[in-house]
């Protein structure tokens, strides 16, 4: 059985640790002494419950308020001295971001009963483990995600040009980062260009960057993002809006891997890997006459598909705590996480915009959240309608009811002729008035 751990925050108590070992035997308690060795534990591992041992109170409360509010997914239960509780920004404290608290002296028995019930709590609510990965940046363990993870893991050893695909928002960018980081020019740039997002009349320049005196304003040579790139990799977003007119440019560059500036007449050689990506079909854009033929096969030759979020069902819930927890410090202090029925109505939306537009939402409930939990309205999710199964039982459940009532009211309440009227004998005439809870 994985063991119950806990940190414990003592400043002024340093045989803390040891009264607590002893009154929790099953627990592994890590006990520091301030608020920057608290930080550098919780990065190092993780706790699902922490212990402010006289802390609020003895130290400044924006110096506590600002290390709750950053770890505000530890469960943190408090001890201090009574009247510490007569302050108005310590009550606030205690209000906002802790679970309990004991008053001193403590009873270590009560506290180990306390700590218990948190951590068993924060259990119930902790988020599913992801399987080690270096490519931490793709979240998820759905079926859809190991085969992403995999394509990733394949890929990155090589060398030649990748087309991922996916929706717009499925995570594209991130794809083409974990690529880059588990192939061996991990240690060089990653220069992502967004195709759709530089003006026409500057993309040439920008891309393969121009000699001084080139055109008006050309005050100095400038490097393009092609160059800039060398010894790493080049991203090249939404490929399928490069114009016409700079593909042939560009499957140059490919075929060659030398550009020339704007305005020079020598070639410069650039060792870079291409990672493009797409949320169009481009052989649909070839058959329609919009992107080269030549272009698409240089690019696609290890296509990768990133799924939409609607195929990563059993990833929804992992991925609206992570987003939680990584702008935490958007949040409410006394948000804590969703409610079952937010869970319920993530599950059932069919996320058109995909993990865009579920940063959206959870970062926008974060900060409209009225309570404790985040529900479905603070999402602007509906919740789903319930299964037709459960409709049917509820119409027949009615029906019965109704049936057995209306046979009631003709019998003068008589059992027995009721039971007779509807055919059935008087025990089960019994057994369905005891399940609607009816009474002759």
């Amino acid at each position: 059985m994985t063991p119950k751990r806990l940190l414990c925050i003592a400043p002024d108590s340093p045989d803390a640790a040891a009264m607590l070992r002893e009154a929790m035997p099953d627990w592994v308690i890590r006990s520091v002494g301030s608020l920057d060795e608290a930080r550098s534990e919780l990065r190092q591992e993780a706790y699902l419950v922490g212990l402010l041992m006289h802390v609020i109170g003895s130290k400044p409360h924006l110096e506590i308020d600002r290390f709750l509010r950053q770890h505000s997914a530890v469960q943190w239960v408090g001890v201090f001295r009574a009247e510490t509780l007569a302050a108005p920004a310590c009550r606030d404290l205690v209000a906002d971001y802790l679970c309990d608290y004991h008053t001193a002296p403590v009873d270590l028995q009560r506290l180990a009963y306390t700590l218990g019930h948190v951590h068993g709590h924060a259990q119930l609510r902790r988020p599913r483990p992801r399987p080690a990965s270096s490519a931490s940046s793709l979240i998820g363990s759905c079926d859809a995600m190991q085969r992403l993870r995999g394509q990733v893991e394949r890929v990155a050893k090589v060398e030649a040009p990748v087309l991922i695909w996916g929706e717009s928002g499925s995570g594209k960018e991130l794809t083409a980062q974990a690529i880059h980081r588990q192939s061996l020019r991990s240690t060089g740039p990653l220069v992502p260009i967004n195709c759709g997002a530089i003006a026409p009349n500057l993309i040439h320049s920008e891309l393969f960057g121009y000699e001084r005196g080139a055109f008006t304003g050309a005050a100095r040579d400038k490097v393009g993002l092609i160059e800039s790139a060398n010894g790493g990799t080049l991203f090249l977003d939404e490929i399928g809006d490069l114009p016409k007119d700079l593909q042939a440019n560009f499957l140059r560059f490919l075929q060659e891997k030398t550009i020339i500036r704007l305005g020079a007449t020598r070639a410069i050689p650039v060792d870079v890997r291409v990672i493009s990506a797409s949320h169009v079909n481009l052989q649909q854009a070839v058959a329609r006459g919009d992107f080269r033929e030549d272009l698409y096969y240089r690019l696609s030759v290890l296509p990768v598909t990133v799924p939409p979020l609607r195929e990563r069902r059993d990833d929804l819930v992992e991925l609206a705590e992570h987003f939680f927890h990584q702008h935490a410090a958007d949040k409410a202090p006394g948000l804590k996480g969703f409610s079952s029925r937010a869970l319920s109505a993530i599950a059932a939306h069919h996320w058109p915009g995909n993990v865009r537009e579920l940063i959206n939402r959870v970062r926008r409930a974060m900060v409209m959240a009225d309570g404790k939990w985040i529900e479905p309205d603070d999402l602007d999710l509906a919740m789903p309608s319930p299964p037709i199964e459960a409709v049917l039982d509820d119409a027949r459940c009615s029906s019965e009811r109704l049936a057995i009532r209306a046979c009631l009211d003709r019998s003068g309440q008589n059992v027995s002729r009721a039971a007779r009227d509807l055919g059935i004998s008087r025990t089960t005439m019994y057994r369905l008035l005891a399940k609607h809870n009816m009474r002759p």
